[in-house]
């Protein structure tokens, strides 16, 4: 799709699960933790793909949703309920694995009371679009360790 996209506009692409998986070779995190609003079926397909390039999920949390509006509507209690569950087997990142989420407000103050890298499919493809356009990831502030950290 990316390639089709710069064939056929000439402009640079990127997909929030690149971005991530990009960040997770780039980083060598390999353990993960993964939340998501999804149904099992979803979430188990998430989990075999990762397994399939040599990752392991070594907890997950889902929801069992399946509406795309319904994703928006999930709050941050819950979500940061989730995260801190998956983050009790001690994972190398945690992916929070949704667009539709509002993760990334949370991301900094989370890895900084769990000590482990969170990594936000929204924060991901900001990430990798600001490299692509030659902008400093810098830039954005409040999103947490991976605007800081990864060049």
């Amino acid at each position: 799709l990316c390639q089709s996209i710069r064939e056929t506009t000439g402009a640079q692409a990127c997909t929030s699960v690149l971005a991530i998986n990009e960040i997770l070779r780039t980083t060598g995190a390999r353990r993960l933790g993964l939340v998501s609003p999804y149904l099992t079926n979803v979430q188990q397909a998430i989990v075999r793909n990762y397994a399939s390039e040599g990752f392991e999920v070594v907890a997950e949390q889902h929801m069992g949703i399946q509406d795309n509006y319904a994703f928006s509507e999930v709050g941050s209690d819950e979500l940061t309920h989730m995260i801190r569950t998956v983050a009790q087997a001690q994972p190398e990142a945690i992916l929070i694995m949704c667009t539709n989420l509002r993760g990334a407000p949370l991301v900094q103050a989370l890895e900084a009371e769990l000590g482990i890298p969170i990594y936000d499919s929204v924060s991901a493809v900001v990430w990798k679009s600001l490299k692509l356009a030659g902008m400093a990831p810098g830039r954005i502030q409040g999103w947490g360790r991976l605007f800081r950290e990864l060049p």
